[in-house]
């Protein structure tokens, strides 16, 4: 039934259509006007295989699908058909994308038209580079700071299956990956406000809550934490911590619009997420 509010952007993460419960809710999702669109924040899977039935799943139903990659989809985790690593299997993945009709970080930003005029929607991939340390007090290196998470039992799997070939080390990537966007956020019409949109948090405050507080080394960057307002945010979007929730920076709101794991999403109230409206055709608040 097409939903007497008129269009949206919708946005959803962290799918891990690993998991079978998931996939079943990935088979369902069905958009409320038939206009929607749906953004992808990440971690859709690990295998190439259920990425790409996922998001081509996906596209048979919304208008368009915008899709970036979180830190699960990086992996070369040993089964994978595709055992490609690092800069060429992110590339991969952006080819067969393509050809499913997903726009990707390597596309031109599509405009979102709403009534307030248009807004770039800017999916991401910027990765992180351990500089958010507020998790391990005391460390002032990146090797400070590994080590005593490893002392504490805390340690990404990403340490194991994502691969920053060709280059040296994952915050080399990171590093890469920001000053590439930046490029190119900055050749955009300054008068164009946008919706960032990235797997990782902009911000470091949305990792203050973690369990464990470690686990924020492998979140973000420093180098984005003022992307909100130097790039006119409306909105952003993130994923990453299965964490559901809305905060507010200078006035911007940050969405963290992820599924989850079956065991997380069986423990709440209402039970798994759907995707969120964040933006809006008609004169509506786009938000719920």
């Amino acid at each position: 039934m097409t939903s007497p509010d008129g269009a949206h952007l919708l946005a959803i993460s962290d799918l891990h259509v690993g998991y079978q419960a998931n996939r079943l809710i990935v088979e369902a999702l069905r958009p409320e006007h038939e206009d929607d669109w749906l953004l992808v924040a990440g971690d859709v899977g690990e295998r190439s295989t259920d990425i790409l039935w996922a998001l081509g799943t996906l596209t048979r139903h919304f208008s368009t699908v915008i899709w970036l990659p979180g830190n699960h989809e990086l992996w070369t985790p040993p089964d994978d058909p595709v055992q490609l690593r690092g800069e060429r299997r992110y590339r991969h993945l952006v080819d067969e994308a393509r050809k499913l009709g997903v726009i990707t970080p390597e596309d031109p930003y599509p405009l979102w038209e709403g009534p307030q005029g248009p807004v770039a929607v800017v999916p991401m991939f910027l990765l992180y580079d351990y500089s958010w340390r507020d998790g391990v007090p005391g460390a002032r290196t990146k090797e400070e700071a590994l080590s005593r998470a490893r002392e504490a039992g805390v340690v990404c799997t990403d340490e194991m299956f994502l691969h920053p070939d060709p280059l040296p080390a994952r915050d080399d990537w990171c590093r890469a990956r920001v000053a590439e966007t930046a490029r190119r956020l900055d050749a955009l019409d300054p008068a164009l406000p946008t919706l960032l949109a990235n797997h990782w948090p902009l911000h470091r405050e949305p990792t203050q809550i973690l369990h464990y507080p470690e686990f924020a080394l492998w979140c973000g960057t420093e180098l984005t934490e003022d992307w909100h307002t130097r790039y006119r945010a409306t909105e952003v979007v993130y994923g990453h911590l299965h964490i559901p929730r809305v905060i507010w920076r200078d006035g911007v709101r940050f969405t963290e619009v992820s599924l989850g794991y079956p065991r997380e999403w069986g423990r709440r109230p209402n039970g798994p997420s759907g995707p969120r409206r964040i933006l809006a055709r008609g004169r509506q608040e786009a938000h719920r």
